[in-house]
């Protein structure tokens, strides 16, 4: 051991330790940034200096009702500077933040607040009769209601309430954050989006927060002052924990009340966005832009693609508009993104959809994750062949600390060490991911065994094709058989025979779709498709 072997008075003290949390990120970007603008949205403008008075107005304010440390504030509300203040607000003055998704049902809603406990709930004009609508099923405390109403997208004050601004008036500027005594500590509660149950409710502390935010910057390769479009909705893993990122690097950042491709185009344009994150629906969505929303831009823009495996013709397209796409994946119980494709000198010399479907992998893991890979039901590691499947698993401080009031479900998900995501995956020869389905989302015909994306990836390739989802239709011969949904491109048409047929020019016969139906598919907030909803239009048809 030599002289480590005497470690008398080594020991951890206020010097050499403080537990990490995203919030120390701010608190360092209003004295080093103090100057440099943190928000925009619309009109409003404001510095790292105002930023930081306005989140520790909030604290003090939150303090002054009644929240005590370790008590849950809930928020309703769109990308807008009040949910990203909140994000700093409300763990400053030791409460935990429970963004909440705003396309939920009122049962939904309801049974967030009260599993929670929730003490206050912040609520954007907008959603003011969902949250009532929620409260009043609740059989426990109502929680306090903030009216946060936002006037440039013409929503005023109900009059019901206190509004957020009167709320901020209250606040002390000179309150003292009440940082983490332990990184352990719970910072935030994300509820998963309950598809086939009730949704569990995750929680994060600072430390992992801390880790996955210093990690992304690295991963994203990101410089000082970016600026960045909130795409990503802040309820969905709080953002990637891309609000508490953007303070490390003097970043600024635009809200986006609603998603558009002109809204990201004009905020490209005007505002110099630099980067975003966003579901592929999003990049489909630039891709398919009239000319009237599309803007001229010079400058290269990263984006973060998650939430589903991007096809490889929609990440063909995108690239030569200007936009550098990186595939990240990850879930709720990860912070978010917890892989990237970590593109290597060896691919420099693909092109079109060869280099696309290199940057459709999911990657490998992030600087934060210890380990990812591809287990089966043995706990062993799958061959790196690109061809056996195994579930996608994780190890590492950007973990979940578990599922809230839910034992049972936490440990199941941490057995054997890992966890377990429920994405089904190969494993590449250079240990690059790649998901091959969802375990629910596979469909066995006949007795074999066919990939839904795959499905959808051929479909993409077809010039008519805007969007689709591939899911499983009962049928009395082969059990299971493709069925896809799909909306096509404005102005553009294929019949049904036209595109099985064009698919089966691709894959092989039992996977190509034995029904097509054109309609616009049901989506979460987040741009995810929810094939929950299309497998019960499947079974109906």
């Amino acid at each position: 051991m030599g002289w480590l072997a005497d470690e008398t008075g080594l020991d951890k003290c206020a010097a050499n330790y403080t537990p990490l949390t995203p919030l120390s990120a701010l608190i360092r970007a209003a004295d080093v940034f103090r100057d440099e603008t943190a928000m925009i949205y619309g009109t409003h403008r404001a510095t790292y200096a105002q930023y930081y008075e306005r989140c520790t107005r909030l604290a003090s304010a939150l303090a002054q009702i009644g929240v005590a440390p370790g008590d849950v504030v809930a928020t309703i509300i769109p990308n807008l500077p009040a949910q990203a203040e909140a994000h700093f607000g409300v763990p400053a003055c030791g409460a935990v933040l429970n963004t909440i998704n705003t396309r939920l049902d009122v049962s939904t809603v309801s049974y967030i607040l009260e599993h929670g406990g929730a003490k206050v709930v912040m609520v954007d004009s907008q959603f003011l009769d969902l949250a009532e609508a929620a409260i009043a099923q609740m059989d426990g405390p109502a929680p306090t209601v903030i009216e946060c109403p936002d006037a440039q997208a013409g929503f005023k004050p109900s009059g019901s309430y206190r509004t957020y601004e009167d709320v901020l008036a209250t606040g002390e500027p000179d309150f003292n954050w009440v940082l983490p005594q332990d990184e352990w500590e719970s910072l935030a509660l994300n509820y998963t989006s309950g598809t086939t149950g009730r949704p569990k409710g995750v929680v994060y502390h600072h430390r992992g927060a801390y880790l996955s935010a210093m990690g992304q910057v690295i991963s994203w390769r990101m410089v000082l002052h970016p600026v960045y479009l909130t795409i990503v909705p802040l309820f969905h893993c709080n953002g990637w924990c891309h609000t508490w990122m953007m303070p490390m690097v003097g970043g600024t950042i635009v809200c986006c009340r609603d998603v558009t491709a002109k809204a990201i185009f004009d905020a490209i344009a005007d505002e110099g966005v630099t980067h975003f994150g966003g579901a592929p629906i999003v990049l489909n969505t630039l891709v398919n832009a009239p000319e009237k929303d599309r803007r001229e831009f010079s400058h290269t823009v990263e984006v973060f693609t998650a939430g589903a495996p991007p096809a490889p013709a929609t990440l063909a397209r995108i690239e030569p508009m200007g936009f550098n796409v990186t595939q990240v994946y990850g879930l709720t119980e990860t912070y978010g993104p917890a892989t990237e494709s970590l593109w290597l000198a060896q691919w420099d010399h693909l092109e079109g959809e060869e280099r696309a479907a290199v940057k459709a992998r999911q990657g490998v893991a992030m600087p934060f994750i210890d380990h990812v890979t591809v287990m089966d039901e043995a706990m062993k590691e799958v061959p790196r062949n690109a061809a056996t499947r195994g579930e996608i698993m994780f190890r590492g401080n950007g973990v979940m600390k578990g599922y809230l009031r839910n034992p049972a479900a936490t440990a199941e998900a941490f057995e054997g060490g890992y966890f377990h995501s429920g994405d089904i995956a190969v494993m590449h020869e250079d240990g690059h991911v790649q998901i091959a389905d969802r375990a629910k989302d596979i469909i066995i015909s006949g007795g074999e065994n066919i990939s839904s994306v795959e499905v959808e990836n051929a479909l993409m390739s077809h010039e008519a094709v805007s969007l689709c989802a591939v899911v499983a239709k009962p049928d009395e011969k082969w059990g299971e058989v493709p069925c896809a949904f799909v909306e096509l491109k404005q102005n553009l048409s294929v019949s049904e025979a036209e595109l099985i047929a064009f698919v089966r020019g691709r894959l092989a016969g039992f996977k190509t779709p034995k029904a097509v139906v054109f309609e616009e598919l049901p989506k979460t907030s987040t741009g995810k498709i929810q094939k929950f909803a299309l497998r019960k239009r499947a079974a109906e048809l």
